[in-house]
C-alpha cells in the first residue's frame, strides 16, 4: 500500500474582495479552494474571519471545536465557525481531499446556531448535486462577471440548504429556539387572540422578563411582543381571505378590541390598511 503524501497539494486557490453592497444582501466568498491533503495538512486558529464550509471528496479528516473532535470522511460537509477556537486536518494514514468555501454574509451567525455547528460540525447524507456547488463558485469566482455575486450568492444557498436536509435527514432537532422558551411559544400560537405581557411569558419559562427578551430575541430575532403582534396579523389575513366577516369582527377575533390600533398595526407591518388587503388579494382569486 503507497504511503500518504507528505506535502499537500492545492488544487485551486481562489481569493476575492467582494464590495461593500455585495456584503449588504449576498452571500459572498472571500477565500475558495480545492486541496489534496498530506501527512502535513493541519490548520489552527483562535478565531478568523467568516464561516467555512467544507466538503470530503476523498480519503478522512478531522475537526476540533468545543474542545471535541469529530471525524470527517468522504461525501460528508463540515461547517466551521471560525470566529470561535477551531482546528481541522487530515488523516495521516489516509489525508483527504477536499473542497472548500469561506463564506460571509447576513445572519449566518443564526443559520449556524439553528444547525447545531457548534456541537456537530459535520453533516452527512447531503443531497448527491451537493458538491457541485464547489466548482461552481470557483467558474464565478473567476469569472468575475457582473452577475456573478448573484450566482455565488445563489449557490451558497444551495449549499446551505443541503445541510438543513441533511440535519432533517438524520433526525437531529434544528436549534430553532432553546427548550426553555417552548411552553411560552406554545401559548402565544394557541392564544395569541389574548393580552399578553412580558411579565407572564416569562413566568411560563420559569425566567426573569430581561432574561427570557434576551433569549427570544437571540433565537428568533425580534422581541416577544412583536411576534405576538405579527402571528396576529397573520391570523387576521386569513379571515380577510377566507371570511365576509367585518374588519371590526377580526380585529376583535385576532385580539385587538380597538379596529383604529388594528388597522394601524395591520398598515405597520403590511403597508396597507385591513381593506386594501382584502381587496388586493380578492383580484388575485379572479
Amino acid at each position: 500500500m503507497p504511503s500518504a503524501p507528505a506535502t499537500t497539494r492545492f488544487v485551486v486557490s481562489l481569493f476575492a474582495t467582494p464590495n461593500a453592497a455585495h456584503q449588504q444582501v449576498f452571500y459572498t466568498v472571500p477565500r475558495a479552494g480545492h486541496l489534496v491533503g498530506g501527512t502535513d495538512h493541519h490548520v489552527q486558529r483562535d478565531h478568523f474571519p467568516g464561516h467555512e464550509l467544507i466538503w470530503c471528496l476523498a480519503g478522512k479528516g478531522w475537526v476540533q471545536l468545543q474542545g471535541k473532535v469529530h471525524g470527517v470522511t468522504a461525501g460528508e460537509l463540515v461547517w466551521i465557525n471560525c470566529a470561535k477556537p477551531h482546528s481541522h486536518w487530515a488523516d495521516t494514514a489516509d489525508p483527504w481531499e477536499v473542497y472548500w468555501l469561506r463564506i460571509e454574509g447576513p445572519r449566518l451567525e443564526t443559520i449556524s446556531q439553528m444547525l447545531g455547528t457548534d456541537s456537530n460540525p459535520v453533516f452527512s447524507g447531503c443531497p448527491t448535486d451537493s458538491p457541485l456547488v464547489y466548482p461552481e463558485v470557483f467558474q464565478r469566482m473567476q469569472s468575475r462577471s457582473p452577475e456573478s455575486p448573484a450566482l455565488i450568492h445563489a449557490a451558497v444557498a444551495r449549499l446551505l440548504a443541503a445541510a438543513f436536509c441533511a440535519r432533517a435527514g438524520s433526525g437531529e432537532a434544528l436549534e430553532t429556539a432553546p427548550p426553555v422558551l417552548r411552553k411560552a411559544m406554545e401559548w402565544m400560537r394557541l392564544f395569541y387572540f389574548q393580552t399578553a405581557r412580558v411579565e407572564q411569558l416569562a413566568a411560563l419559562s420559569g425566567l426573569s422578563p430581561s432574561h427570557f427578551n434576551r433569549l427570544f430575541k437571540r433565537a428568533f430575532g425580534t422581541s416577544p411582543i412583536d411576534w405576538l403582534r405579527r402571528e396576529r396579523i397573520s391570523q387576521a389575513k386569513r379571515r380577510l381571505v377566507e371570511s365576509q366577516e367585518t374588519i371590526k369582527q377580526i380585529a376583535e377575533q385576532v385580539g385587538y378590541a380597538d379596529r383604529f390600533f388594528f388597522s394601524k398595526d395591520f398598515k405597520s407591518y403590511t403597508g396597507m390598511t385591513p381593506g386594501e388587503f382584502r381587496a388586493r388579494e380578492a383580484q388575485k382569486l379572479h
